[in-house]
């Protein structure tokens, strides 16, 4: 199983890179984890909505020329339907099914996703309603992963 993570930005807290790094790991014993950073577009102070668009926009077509048409891909939205933990754990498993054991899912930038990127996407969720740096997503969607696969396989971490 593969799965690719899109992320918006760069992570500079060396917290947030070492338990990026350790749900990697973790991961690993179940799927190979791709994190593909996609820089983040300059944003002057106070922007405008037609400015926030734009950035947007740059950002997500940048993730949309990494693509392939055959990626299944999930992006993360506040808006969608937000599981619990085991409802999580069917969705990544019926997502492998679907898109033939690799999966892709892309993590906007501070001010979120392109209507482009969301018509292209395959699925999409909510991790929760409270919102995150977009940055420490990473290490939260990681999480949820983890904790996916070893409910998937009656292991013991998610009680």
């Amino acid at each position: 199983m593969k799965i690719k993570i899109y992320a918006i930005g760069k992570i500079k807290e060396q917290y947030l890179k070492l338990g990026i790094d350790e749900y990697k790991k973790r991961i690993s014993a179940y799927a190979n984890v791709e994190i593909i950073e996609v820089g983040d577009e300059p944003v002057k102070e106070n922007p405008s909505q037609a400015e926030i668009e734009i950035v947007k926009n740059k950002e997500c077509e940048k993730v949309l020329k990494l693509l392939k048409p055959s990626d299944y891909l999930i992006t993360l939205d506040l808006t969608k339907n937000q599981p619990g933990s085991m409802q999580f754990a069917s969705f990544l498993q019926k997502s492998f099914e679907k898109g033939g054991s690799a999966i892709s899912f892309v993590i906007g930038g501070s001010y979120g996703l392109s209507n482009a990127i969301k018509q292209r996407a395959n699925d999409t969720i909510c991790l929760s309603n409270l919102t995150f740096l977009h940055q420490m997503t990473r290490l939260i969607l990681l999480e949820q992963i983890y904790r996916a696969f070893k409910i998937n396989n009656n292991e013991v971490y998610h009680k």
